[in-house]
């Protein structure tokens, strides 16, 4: 047989591109277009139902961008249109769409009455209509502009509505009626999937010749001259080659709908919430369409946004939540990044998603859904379980940059032990479209076939919204059961976990995080976010403890739980895996600093009520507030009293050229240049600092990933840098307490240096001043360090270094409720991408008998090196480096501008436990109250490595106290917990429910009658009392 492959594959794609398209629809008609352009913000529809209309045309200039337009569009469906099987009516709307959904024009079609109908975005350009209608709609055109252009990551001013300019960016391009072929529809549907299908196959597979003559048939059988007529013929051709059923080992794809709805990237908040209206619209008209879809959506705080304003679209919604074919999945708030938010508020991502879901729908979510954050902290295993999770799907990974996870179903263990039935979508993506190719993809990338047949395929449009669409269904129905390719059905992610871990109850077993060799540069971007949220989660913890307190033991005092869940609401969404990350346009960013701005004022104003209720209203005595996990100058844990007298004050002399600053468990010198020479715990304490080398560096490096600017650092950032050089001599200065400050200036480039080297050229900024300045407080054991930053520049990052004389083979740092232990030596591919870090308020290298901590109240972002001296490696210096700030140009260009404080604070001879002390010292507020007795802690603990973590009222306002506590040094704990005044101690889940045998964690369930309750505790372990009175 002669091979006419090419020709006859060539006839196909011609078919496809050019012949269907212009004859999919058997006649067009047009209609009456008004249009109303909203002056600024978007506006509700009963609003703008009511102005005043003028007439527009296709092919009309509208929207500039981030506006709104309104059409009001009229007509009849003529007559001669017949509607039945083979024919349909649509209204057809085409905004200038040119890529996918999500990143440029979309529209939400309204009736008169108020009721969202159906969406418009590149892929769902339809509503279909009924045989000879008045038509009579509202369109809701949102003029989003293409931010990120064509993926080029250059710098623009699309970021914000101030800068993006006033001329339309779009063009009406089409808004008609039009009968449509079914009948072709379906027959462009067969071809679609058959040639896809024939085009992943072996080059001489039986099957591809099969599939081949399978379509030249039908091309034949397809007249050109009348394609509606013909098509039942071209389909019958196919039927055959439809019909072949899969291969009896083929896997399983489980097919659930999705629509990843970032909260907010680049676009703002406020078109978040549009977003989810016309991405659910759309949904629910396929699902009273399509009776075979499911839909999985998680986020509460995007159901919460339709439920306050689009009560129509809520009940189509909650009639199919309980129909089980619209699914609330994931349990969470949000979609939150899980490596920087602290433990607290990754605890409430859970428990104020997975109340919402239960008071809503009475519906409890079992698996946790993240297929976009950046990496997956080692404490979420545990964190899910107590939340009641069972299950946990993510595919970000599959991002890696240069290690190949080796799993896509296993058990994931984190730092306490426990596990969670973990999967990743076979197709390395959460926007499924179900073509051949991606299925194909699927079947060959699958790691654990010939133990598991199943895998997930979240499908939709994503990002920006879209969903699924006609076709993916169509998609489906046709590789349901074909020869070449893996079946495809519909359902739900708990019937998918449920099937998969009965075929694979003995998956491998994955320990630790799962890092994302990518988009590291995360933990640093946006610092004026990353100081917001440290902030106001340690305000909130005050907030809470305090007001718990008062509630406790102030008659009459009223716990705010409707402003504390407010407040927690906001944070969880600032938390969100593109705001506290700082990857999204300046718009957002500028709308995050607002938002912690009134956490902090309202929080603030708690914590004032609270306090002054605890304290006396005829003065008293000056007492310390010790919101901490540990005593603070003799005052107790969570409680308040006269501080005792303050140490001596440090002693300041000089050594040669160095300044010498002591306390009898601290010994720092800082030579001339304001570099740090020495570091010790106490004058005979073991040097910190490396042989020849100096501390507290900053270092300036160029920042120009190869792409995902805010979101990446590449490895190649290292190979050029330079050490920043004082300006002049250091001044020391003594606080009226005794602290000695010795404060340094830095210039990042020398005054009058010009913003562009030549006329051409883009801005490197106009440069930047730093001072730096040591302080040593008395009776310290540790180098406070701040840096005060006004800062200006473009593609640089900024390290702040201390090479240290330590042979470390990890780097502990903190993560929620413990830590992690990294390995410093880089002998694996995994070991290489990790070269840059999160942690949370502290990082420690050690060696077994000596340790050194570095504590921050800022950022997140480390990196560790071993650098070896002398030409054969005479010892090993431990390079430890804190991220300082960066400079990325895109999605904002001018992130970072502005004057920053970030402290640091570094100490020798320091354990774990010194190291959490620290941490909390540098991030908790100082505050005072006025009483003539001590406060007595509501809760206490007996010394253990165990510490409470939070203190609060219980969700349902029944006056219970909540205690959550952990082992936080990794090891063994025995201690026992008291509450005074308890008629009982309970030790609960997230959801502050006893823990029952249908609890992932039952193991762990206890109770105790009156104020005590012995606890023993496994390393990192989160223990939850609930006590009752």
């Amino acid at each position: 047989m002669h091979d006419n492959r090419p020709t006859s594959e060539d006839r196909v794609r011609r078919f496809l591109g050019e012949l269907l398209p212009a004859r999919r629809h058997l006649d067009t008609a047009p209609l009456t277009i008004e249009a109303w352009e909203v002056p600024d913000e978007p506006v509700p529809f009963e609003v703008a139902r009511e102005q005043t209309y003028a007439p527009i045309a296709v092919g009309d200039r509208w929207g500039r961008p981030w506006s709104t337009l309104w059409l009001h569009v009229t007509g009849m469906v003529p007559e001669s249109w017949i509607v039945d099987e083979e024919r349909d009516v649509e209204l057809q709307l085409d905004l200038s769409f040119t890529n996918m959904p999500g990143f440029q024009a979309e529209a939400l079609i309204w009736t008169p009455e108020g009721e969202t109908v159906k969406a418009i975005n590149p892929f769902n350009q339809y509503l279909t209509l009924e045989a000879g209608e008045q038509v009579d709609y509202y369109l809701e055109c949102a003029a989003n502009p293409n931010v990120p252009g064509d993926w080029t990551f250059t710098p623009t001013a699309l970021g914000d509505k101030a800068t993006a300019g006033e001329d339309p960016i779009y063009d009406l391009t089409q808004l008609r009626l039009a009968w449509r072929s079914r009948s072709i529809w379906e027959l462009e549907q067969d071809v679609v999937a058959l040639n896809g299908l024939m085009h992943t196959l072996p080059e001489q597979s039986p099957r591809r010749f099969d599939l081949m003559a399978a379509l030249t048939a039908a091309l034949d059988a397809a007249d050109p001259d009348d394609l509606h007529a013909s098509a039942p013929e071209a389909r019958e051709a196919l039927r055959p080659a439809l019909e072949a059923p899969a291969n009896a080992s083929a896997l399983t794809v489980v097919a659930t709908g999705h629509a990843h709805i970032d909260s907010a990237w680049l676009w703002p908040v406020r078109e978040t919430r549009r977003k989810c209206a016309r991405t659910f619209t759309n949904v629910c008209w396929l699902l009273e369409h399509y009776e075979q879809l499911t839909f999985s959506c998680s986020s509460a705080q995007q159901y919460q946004w339709i439920r306050d304003e689009y009560p129509g679209l809520w009940k189509r919604i909650s009639r199919h939540v309980a129909d089980g074919r619209f699914v609330p999945v994931g349990g969470m708030w949000v979609e939150s990044d899980t490596n920087m938010p602290g433990s607290e508020a990754l605890a409430r991502q859970f428990l104020h998603g997975k109340k919402f879901f239960l008071d809503e729908f009475g519906i409890e979510t079992k698996e946790t859904w993240l297929p976009d954050s950046f990496g997956y902290s080692a404490a979420l295993p545990q964190i899910c379980a107590l939340a009641g999770n069972d299950f946990f799907l993510t595919q970000k990974v599959s991002w890696n940059q240069y290690s190949t996870f080796p799993h896509h179903t296993f058990r994931w263990e984190g730092i306490d032990g426990t596990t969670q039935f973990t999967h990743f979508p076979p197709i390395d993506a959460y926007n499924g479209q179900l073509t051949a190719a991606e299925l194909a993809h699927f079947e060959k990338n699958f790691k654990d076939k010939g133990a598991s047949h199943l895998g997930l395929t979240p499908t939709g449009w994503g990002d920006g919204g879209g969903g699924p669409t006609r076709e993916m269904i169509g998609s489906q129905e046709r590789f349901a059961d074909l020869d070449g390719a893996p079946k495809v059905e519909w359902s739900t992610s708990q019937d998918f976990f449920t099937r998969a871990q009965e075929e694979y109850p003995d998956a491998p077993l994955w320990n630790g995080e799962l890092y994302l060799e990518l988009h590291r540069g995360t933990y640093s971007s946006q610092i004026h976010g990353k100081q917001g949220n440290r902030r106001t989660e340690a305000l909130m913890h005050d907030v809470e403890l305090w007001s718990a307190t008062a509630a406790q033991l102030v008659d009459g005092f009223a716990y705010p739980h409707d402003e504390i869940d407010s407040l927690w609401d906001k944070l969880l969404l600032l938390q969100f895996h593109d705001i506290l990350p700082g990857s999204s346009i300046a718009w957002v960013h500028r709308e995050a600093e607002h938002s912690y701005a009134y956490i902090t004022e309202r929080g603030e104003a708690l914590v004032a009520v609270a306090l002054r209720a605890l304290g006396d209203d005829d003065g008293g005595t000056e007492q310390l507030v010790n919101s901490r996990s540990r005593a603070v100058q003799g005052v107790a844990p969570l409680g308040a009293d006269v501080s005792e007298p303050p140490a001596a004050a440090p002693t300041l002399s000089r050594e040669g050229g160095n300044l010498v600053v002591e306390t009898p468990e601290l010994h720092v010198e800082i030579d001339e240049r304001g570099l740090l020479t020495s570091l010790r715990a106490g004058r005979d304490g073991r040097e910190a600092i490396a042989p020849g080398a100096e501390g507290a560096l900053l270092q300036l490096h160029r920042d120009a990933p190869n792409a995902w600017d805010s979101w990446d650092i590449d490895e190649f950032y290292r190979h050029v840098h330079r050490d920043l050089e004082a300006e002049s001599a250091p001044e020391v200065t003594t606080d009226d307490d005794g602290t000695v400050r010795v404060a340094v200036a830095y210039r990042t480039r020398p005054e009058g240096f010009p913003e562009r080297p030549y006329a051409g050229a883009p801005s490197v900024g106009v440069g930047s001043r730093i001072v730096l300045t040591y302080s040593v407080a008395p009776g310290a054991t540790e180098l406070g360090i701040d840096l005060d930053l006004d800062w200006h520049e473009r593609k640089k990052v900024l390290k702040l270094a201390f090479p240290l004389d330590v042979r470390a083979a990890v780097m502990s740092s903190e993560i929620q409720f413990g830590h992690i232990d990294r390995p410093i030596p880089v002998n694996t591919n995994e070991d290489f991408g990790r070269f840059e870090t999160c942690a949370h308020r502290w990082v420690r290298v050690a060696e077994p008998d000596f340790g050194i901590a570095l504590a921050n109240d800022s950022s997140y972002g480390h990196d560790v090196r071993r650098v070896l001296r002398g030409k054969n490696g005479a010892g090993t210096t431990t390079v430890l480096r804190a991220t300082v700030l960066r400079a990325a140009e895109f999605p904002d260009p001018l992130a970072e501008e502005g004057e920053y404080t970030v402290r640091y604070a570094i100490r020798p001879q320091a354990g774990v436990a010194d190291a959490i002390d620290m941490g909390e010292a540098l991030n908790q507020a100082e505050r005072t109250l006025h009483r003539s007795a001590p406060l007595e802690p509501l809760a206490t603990l007996e010394e253990s490595s165990a510490r409470i973590q939070t203190v609060k009222r219980a969700e349902d306002r029944s006056g219970d106290l909540l205690v959550r506590l952990y082992e936080s040094e990794g090891r063994r704990a025995l201690t026992e917990l008291s509450v005074p005044g308890a008629r009982s101690l309970t030790v609960v889940d997230l959801l502050e429910r006893p823990l029952d045998e249908q609890s992932p964690l039952a193991d762990r369930a206890a109770q105790a009658q009156g104020e005590r309750i012995p606890l023993r505790l496994n390393p990192f372990e989160i223990t939850t009392v609930r006590a009752t009175f």
